[in-house]
């Protein structure tokens, strides 16, 4: 079998753990690069329009990255626990399943997309003045769907095979590409909007198809005594019972994040443009505990389907730890040099967009540890496909965020929206750190 696939069932959980989620931090920074190069060149060099454009747009691209997301996490959990098992063939199998559905599923998503672009900015509330810029900007980055959705799918099967050094040199030299087509084509070509979503297409579009290339490249070297099915309902049901409930949950929250940016709308274009920077910043640490949540799920699943139980517990205990030591930096970088990092998006300091920007960002920052304990836990329940109980703490947290924010905006203006973010993260970290608790790894004993 490659050496680059990894059994996470064997040696020391901690160790283990730790060796798998560093690239997976690494490849982080290159994914978010993607996103924060295209703020960075749109506020830079184009204009604060046309940053305002960009992260208006951002609110609805992650409805369709919710769908790639979904499909992602499926596959990757299916194919750690049958890879755990020793399953191949099936494994193979799921692994075919998810890329024929997730075309399918793509295909459908991106005549929605077209149709449907305009009247989704319109609800949003987009203002005048950067509503072509945003249509521009989301029409481009809807031909790229199948690109978005193939990677992903790629990306989970390497982290399910227990390998997250592919995806993070793709990530690396993709996104750094990214920012320099950026440049090239927004200044040398005077591209505006357009020119940073076609570099994003461009790169994003090498990327994936090089990554199902080394897919298909990894399995023919993974020998099975039967030949594996090319499509299967049963694992398709199964892909199904935790992709589905991944997409609710990432698509209820996108649809909140839409509902508050169209709150957010209603107090202006520099307003706008602060949150956009502002939240870039704040996706960038989401993310960062999001994906290591992942690579925690590919962890338990991998040790659930080896009937491994009592190395989960040990998983989550390690899976804090690492994202606490990434919280302290962060959360005092973003706390006390907010405005120093809000500058690489903002031309003009003293002006509202950076005042916004600086009060979402202290308030928010203190409480990363209390998120990331959520999504450690949430890590946990979704690599045991304990999908029920992981979107009753998700939906909480959606709830209450969308609520409070405009109940709270009425009385306290933006300061109010800004502070339903943590109330809704804490309550839904006690949640789902009950969940992880009442689970049957916490009766189990861990063998030596």
């Amino acid at each position: 079998m490659k050496s680059m696939n990894k059994d996470l069932t064997i040696g020391k959980p901690q160790t283990v753990l730790w060796k798998f989620c560093l690239p997976l931090f690494g490849s982080i920074i290159f994914q978010q690069l993607y996103n924060l190069a295209d703020s960075f060149v749109a506020g830079k060099f184009v204009g604060e329009d046309a940053l305002a454009a960009v992260g208006n747009s951002y609110e609805i691209t992650l409805i369709f990255i919710a769908f790639a997301f979904g499909c992602n996490i499926g596959c990757s959990v299916i194919v750690s626990q049958l890879f755990g098992a020793k399953q191949l063939k099936e494994m193979k199998t799921a692994v075919y399943t998810t890329l024929i559905a997730s075309g399918v599923l793509c295909i459908i998503l991106m005549a929605v997309g077209i149709i449907f672009c305009t009247d989704l900015l319109h609800l949003i509330n987009t203002p005048d003045n950067i509503l072509a810029d945003s249509k521009l900007y989301l029409d481009i980055y809807i031909l790229g769907l199948p690109f978005m959705f193939f990677y992903n799918v790629a990306t989970g099967i390497f982290s399910a095979l227990g390998d997250s050094k592919t995806p993070f040199w793709f990530l690396a030299v993709s996104s750094t590409s990214n920012i320099a087509v950026d440049i090239l084509f927004v200044t040398l070509f005077d591209m505006g909007v357009a020119g940073v979503a076609w570099a994003t297409f461009l790169c994003q579009g090498v990327s994936c198809i090089l990554a199902i290339v080394v897919v298909f490249r990894r399995f023919a070297q993974i020998e099975t005594r039967e030949k594996a099915e090319i499509f299967s309902w049963e694992l398709l049901k199964k892909i199904a019972a935790v992709a589905v409930p991944s997409i609710l949950q990432q698509s209820f929250i996108s649809i909140g994040n839409i509902i508050i940016q169209g709150i957010i709308n209603g107090f202006g274009s520099s307003v706008i443009a602060g949150y956009s920077a502002a939240v870039k910043l704040n996706n960038l640490v989401i993310t960062s505990f999001t994906t290591l949540g992942n690579g925690i799920s590919n962890y338990t699943a991998q040790n659930i389907g080896a009937g491994k139980l009592p190395r989960v517990k040990e998983g989550f205990r390690a899976g804090l730890k690492i994202v606490w030591m990434l919280c302290i930096p962060l959360a005092a970088l973003y706390f006390f040099g907010g405005k120093y990092l809000l500058k690489i998006f903002l031309d003009h300091p003293t002006g509202t967009a950076m005042n916004v920007g600086i009060e979402f960002l202290c308030i928010l920052a203190p409480f990363y540890f209390v998120v990331s304990t959520k999504l450690v836990a949430d890590g946990i329940l979704r690599g045991a496909g304990v999908m029920n109980k992981f979107m009753i703490a998700t939906f909480t947290d959606l709830i209450l965020r969308v609520v409070l924010a405009k109940v709270l905006s009425m009385q306290f203006q933006t300061t109010g929206i800004w502070c339903a973010w943590p109330v809704g993260w804490t309550v839904a970290m006690v949640l789902s750190v009950y969940f992880y608790r009442t689970g049957p790894w916490n009766r189990a004993k861990l063998r030596s």
